[in-house]
């Protein structure tokens, strides 16, 4: 069963019901994207191994802190505009529009070109949630904003690891989690 967000039971004083439901629609998305890459970031401290262990093993507590935080203001943004979070696990699955991460204990560098596609995808949709609140919601628009700065610099930390002398991405050109884990790893 999949989670309903066509109505609200009221909203923010000026907002229109209809921008209401469109922003906790999009936020709903972003609030599944957030939960899972809360998951797959502990996934990969989990399950990252060898020579660079321990400087991506104690990278990552911080980001999943930071996107933790993140889940818990779209959800508490959803409620504030009258609508109902779901943040079930059975809810992000059923909804979601990307495959599970598909790297299970692997090097570090592999983990991170495929960690590196993962950050692409949700700050790319952020982005485009960004773009289509602009009219309608300029406050969920400055959260969003504010946490696509947070993820880029995330991403950034990622990229660090992968990035050659000339400034280019090992795993650049990668379209799929296994290559670009393959590609960084070498």
């Amino acid at each position: 069963m999949t989670h309903d967000s066509s109505t609200v039971g009221y909203t923010v004083p000026g907002m229109e019901e209809k921008d209401a439901v469109l922003v906790v629609e999009l936020l709903q998305a972003r609030l599944h994207a957030l939960n899972d890459l809360a998951l797959t970031l502990k996934h990969v401290h989990w399950n990252v191994v060898g020579p660079h262990f321990i400087a991506v093993h104690t990278m990552l507590d911080p980001q999943v802190d930071g996107v933790r935080t993140m889940v818990d203001d779209v959800a508490e943004r959803i409620a504030t505009l009258g609508g109902s979070p779901a943040g079930t696990p059975g809810a992000l699955v059923a909804e979601r529009t990307w495959d599970d991460y598909s790297v299970g204990r692997a090097d570090a560098l592999a983990h991170l070109g495929a960690l590196d596609l993962v950050y692409t995808g949700v700050i790319g949709d952020h982005r485009a949630a960004i773009a289509r609140t602009e009219e309608a919601d300029p406050v969920t628009q400055d959260m969003l904003i504010a946490q696509s700065g947070e993820l880029e610099q995330y991403q950034w930390f990622v990229r660090a690891h992968l990035e050659n002398s000339r400034g280019e991405l090992t795993s650049a050109g990668a379209s799929t989690e296994r290559d670009a884990a393959a590609e960084a790893a070498g």
